[in-house]
């Protein structure tokens, strides 16, 4: 079951009559039932990692709790964060490598004992195994008290609008709220399906709409001139955006409904002026675990080798952040990518720092057009590995950008004009918010008819041109 299926559609009423008669005491036990049909529902087998990773983070984040030997209590740390990550090397990394052995070996007429693998990733493993191992080091520096209720534990891991592609949750702040469920007054659902009505609209008007362009340059390269595939390099940024942006909008909402809070996910990254501020503005559940479990212990590690010290972190964070990605040199090459424009800002900063006060260039208009300009280059740059199917065909798109022009590929003319038109709505409407609205808005117009008006708008432009059937999330397979 995916937010976009029909089925959903009908799961959710059923869900919230349900969950709404259930005592408030008890709701926590109803959204845990709820949350494991829902897994169950894309793969029953997936559920046996899910308890899998649940029994064994609470079993050590509780002995944890009772000892005060550090270095037992470290040990118990360790134990529980490589169990966890099993499942995920198993399933993401094993076939990678096993298959990337087999190759090697063959091209010097040497046998491997295993044939090809090809595993399929449980959907959501990569977000739940994050947030399993967040909550288990939070455990350890003593952030938070380990959880004694296993059910509330099991909530945090598994609850549906999470688990499948964040945003990657925090227990410090998921686990007051399941304890103390509360009654969510009107404006927190009016807002709620607001957030979802948008993600519906992000995700099958832009990002499904898009992606059969993308889709259609891409899987033919070899065959596609240069003309095109820098149009679909431009434009997948925002089909990932819409994508994930959408799905995190949805979730959000559908938490919101429920009378629960969860972090934001995305804020406007595409008005960032820097590749370091575009890192605080996309994919923020991701970015601040990556900073706060793997960046900052590395800094405070590295901290006798100065501004060395914080490249290395950031290489190693952002070539982490690859590989969590996927399991392909692609991805590796795109994290360096990452960590190499980061490192270059650190390395720099101070100096534009100068300049830009020198000559008081941090609110004039052109100089910020440029950063924003600049900073969707160097993003969209390095999406071409994110988005290619291996390091040949990323270096072909290059190169067929620079040398071999010709006419945009205009079949199916209609899903760019209909993508294209949604991509200038949301950018008009995050205009607003990012100049006119500093903090994040309740609303997308300060007049309640015009808003109105606009949610009416998402409602027929979802209905009359989305496309219902654009397949999977982008994220499900990461």
């Amino acid at each position: 079951m995916v937010f976009t299926s029909f089925i959903f559609l009908i799961f959710l009423p059923l869900l919230l009559l349900l969950y709404y008669i259930t005592p408030t005491k008890l709701r926590w036990v109803t959204l845990l039932i709820v949350s494991y049909l829902f897994y169950i529902n894309i793969k029953p087998i997936f559920v046996l990692i899910t308890t899998g990773v649940t029994s064994s983070t609470y079993v050590f984040t509780r002995l944890m709790d009772k000892t005060n030997v550090d270095s037992r209590k470290r040990r118990f740390m360790i134990i529980n964060i490589i169990l966890i990550l099993l499942p995920l090397f198993f399933f993401k990394y094993f076939s990678a490598l096993n298959n990337g052995i087999l190759t090697l070996l063959e091209n010097y007429n040497l046998r491997w004992p295993l044939p090809e693998i090809k595993l399929i990733l449980p959907i959501g493993l990569s977000f739940y195994t994050f947030m399993a191992i967040g909550y288990t080091i939070d455990v350890y520096n003593e952030e938070i008290k380990s959880e004694k209720n296993i059910g509330i534990l099991a909530l945090f891991i598994s609850f549906f609008p999470l688990i499948l592609s964040g945003p990657i949750e925090r227990a410090k702040n998921m686990l007051p709220q399941f304890k103390a469920i509360r009654n969510p007054d009107f404006t927190m659902v009016v807002q709620g399906f607001k957030w979802m009505l948008w993600g519906y609209f992000m995700k099958l008007v832009i990002a499904n709409r898009l992606g059969i362009f993308v889709d259609s340059i891409y899987n033919d390269i070899s065959q596609s001139n240069g003309t095109s595939l820098l149009v679909a390099s431009i434009l997948y940024p925002f089909q990932v955006y819409a994508d994930l942006g959408g799905y995190s909008l949805i979730a959000i909402g559908t938490a919101r409904i429920l009378g629960l809070n969860v972090m934001q996910n995305f804020k406007r990254p595409f008005f960032a002026t820097s590749m370091s501020e575009f890192w605080r503005r996309w994919h923020i559940s991701l970015i601040t675990w990556l900073n706060d479990y793997i960046y900052t212990p590395l800094s405070f590690k590295y901290r006798k080798l100065g501004i060395c010290g914080i490249v290395v972190a950031l290489m190693i964070t952002f070539l982490i952040s690859g590989i969590w990605h996927g399991a392909a040199l692609t991805f590796i090459v795109w994290g360096l990518m990452q960590g190499a424009f980061l490192s270059i800002e650190a390395l720099t900063n101070k100096r534009r720092a100068i300049f830009e006060k020198k000559h008081d260039l941090s609110k004039k208009g052109w100089y910020i057009f440029i950063g924003i300009c600049s900073t969707f280059i160097l993003f969209t740059a390095s999406q071409i590995f994110g988005r290619a199917a291996n390091i040949n065909d990323a270096l072909m798109v290059y190169n067929k950008i620079f040398t071999v022009s010709g006419p945009l590929f205009i079949e199916g003319y209609e899903h760019i004009i209909y993508g294209v038109s949604g991509i200038i709505f949301l950018l008009i409407i995050e205009f607003r918010q990012e100049f006119y609205e500093k903090s994040h808005p309740n609303s997308i117009a300060k007049h309640p008819i015009i808003e109105q008006m606009v949610y009416i708008s998402l409602i027929i432009i979802i209905l009359s041109v989305g496309v219902l059937d654009g397949g999977q999330f982008i994220y499900f397979k990461f």
